[in-house]
C-alpha cells in the first residue's frame, strides 16, 4: 500500500489521484476508438467523454456529501478535503448518465449506440480506480480470517481515510476490480451475438455492475451510510437499477424487432 508516490518539492503526489486520473484516460481513449470503429464522429465523442467525466467528478463527490451528511454537518470544514477525495462511484455515475443524455442531443449522437460505446471504457476506467483504492487503503473491508485477506500497515491511510492497520481485510478492492474485469470480458465477447441491439451492452453493463456492487457491499468495512442498518445507500441504488436494466433490455429488445 502506497497513498502517496513521490514528492515534488515537498508536495505529495497520491496514488489514488495519479490513477484516477489514468483511469479516466484509459477510459476515454477506449470509447473514443471503438467510437471510430463504429463509424461515429471522434472528435464529437471525445468532447462528450470529457464532459462526462468532469459531471462523474462532481457527481461522485455530491454523493459522499448526501451519504455522509451528518458528518459533514458537524465538519464543516472537511468540505474542503472533497478536493482530494474520490467521492462515491454511483454518485459520478448518475451524473454522468444523467448530462449524457442532454449531450447527446447537443452533439446529436445516437443516444443508446453511444451508451454502448461508452460503457466498457466505464469499466475498464473502474478497473484501474480501484488500484488506486487499494493503494490508498480506502473502500476497504471487513475483517477476515480468510487466506487471501490484506493487511494495511502505512499510517498515512489511517491519517487519511480511517483505514484499519494491522487487521486481515476483505480486499474488497480486488473484488470490485475483479467483478469488473469479468464483466468487461462479457460485455465485449458477447456484444455482437445473439439478438443485438442498440442499447443492450450499455444497460447489460449496469445490470452486471448492480448486481456485484450490491454482493460487494456485504464485505465493505469503511462507513457508506446506512438505510434501516440493513443495506448501504449504493446497495440501494443497486436495486433500483436491477429492474430499471431488465425492463430497458426488454423494452429496446422489443422495439428493435
Amino acid at each position: 500500500m502506497h497513498p502517496v508516490l513521490f514528492e515534488i518539492s515537498g508536495w505529495p503526489v497520491y496514488s489514488y489521484g495519479v490513477l484516477l486520473a489514468a483511469a479516466y484516460l484509459a477510459g476515454l481513449q477506449m470509447a473514443v476508438v471503438r467510437a471510430r470503429a463504429a463509424g461515429l464522429d471522434a472528435a464529437k465523442v471525445m468532447d462528450f467523454g470529457i464532459y462526462l467525466i468532469i459531471a462523474a467528478l462532481v457527481g461522485a463527490k455530491l454523493m459522499l456529501v448526501v451519504v455522509d451528511f451528518s458528518y459533514f454537518r458537524q465538519n464543516p470544514r472537511e468540505l474542503l478535503s472533497l478536493a482530494r477525495a474520490g467521492g462515491v462511484f454511483y454518485g459520478g455515475l448518475i451524473a454522468a448518465v444523467l448530462v449524457g443524455l442532454w449531450l447527446v442531443r447537443k452533439y446529436q449522437l445516437p443516444v443508446w449506440k453511444t451508451g454502448d460505446l461508452m460503457a466498457p471504457g466505464i469499466a475498464v476506467g473502474h478497473i484501474i480506480g480501484r488500484m488506486g483504492c487499494l493503494l490508498a487503503g480506502c473502500c476497504y473491508g471487513k475483517p477476515t480470517t480468510m487466506p487471501w485477506a490484506i493487511t494495511f500497515n502505512n499510517p498515512a491511510a489511517a491519517i487519511n481515510v480511517g483505514t484499519p492497520l494491522g487487521i486481515p481485510l476483505h480486499p474488497t478492492q480486488l473484488y470490485d476490480a475483479g467483478a469488473e474485469l469479468i464483466i468487461l470480458v462479457a460485455l465485449l465477447s458477447t456484444e455482437r451475438r445473439g439478438k443485438t441491439f442498440e442499447g443492450r451492452t450499455f444497460w447489460m453493463y449496469l445490470l452486471l455492475y448492480a448486481i456485484s456492487r450490491f454482493v460487494i457491499e456485504f464485505f465493505r468495512g469503511d462507513d457508506r451510510g446506512m438505510a434501516f442498518n440493513v443495506l448501504s445507500t449504493s446497495q440501494i441504488v443497486s436495486a433500483a437499477i436491477v429492474p430499471l436494466s431488465l425492463f430497458m433490455l426488454w423494452r429496446l429488445r422489443a422495439r428493435a424487432r
